[in-house]
């Protein structure tokens, strides 16, 4: 069956787009396509990130982003940081092992790495973010593939270069 004849999504917008006794759901529209139309991104288009407030505790999703003044913002003093990271090299190297940037133009080779630094948050970018937000955890998901494996415990180290509080990976199934 289709997932369109299951699942009917419509987009809320941004602010504070749920509540109730229990929770708060704030959103912000992310910079991820933001590369497209000068900086304006499209109207098809749209990644958001989430804030959840709950009465013990605020966790915060990025989605895919780059580094904004308001996803500082909605980020400050959370509990918890789910970030997704990117490696704009390892991207690029996927790229080339499986030969499909051999097989792009100059100008479709830039504009995937435009989208990769812009459209995305390197794992400094993470540490920054979550320093200037000043969340206590950060947990780094949605990540690049690495080409020689599955160890991100360098992008964690990169991401303690700004931020001094406890930086995880997320695996499947794990709790926080």
């Amino acid at each position: 069956m289709p997932i369109a004849q299951v699942f009917f999504g419509h987009d809320v917008g941004t602010g504070a787009i749920y509540q109730d006794a229990n929770i708060k759901v704030t959103a912000v529209e992310n910079t991820h396509f933001a590369f497209h139309n000068e900086g304006r991104g499209d109207d098809k288009h749209k990644s958001y990130s989430y804030r959840f407030e709950t009465p013990g505790r605020t966790i915060v999703f990025t989605g895919d982003t780059g580094l904004f003044d308001g996803l500082v913002d909605l980020a400050k003093g959370a509990d918890l940081l789910v970030s997704e990271a990117n490696s704009v090299e390892a991207r690029k190297q996927i790229l080339i092992k499986s030969g499909q940037w051999q097989a792009m133009t100059a100008a479709e080779q830039a504009r995937i790495m435009e989208q990769a630094a812009k459209g995305h948050l390197s794992p400094e970018d993470v540490g920054k973010l979550a320093a200037r937000a000043q969340v206590k955890a950060v947990v780094l998901t949605h990540l690049t593939s690495l080409p020689e494996g599955d160890d991100y415990s360098p992008w964690a180290d990169e991401v303690k270069k700004n931020f001094a509080g406890p930086v995880m990976i997320a695996r499947d199934l794990m709790e926080f």
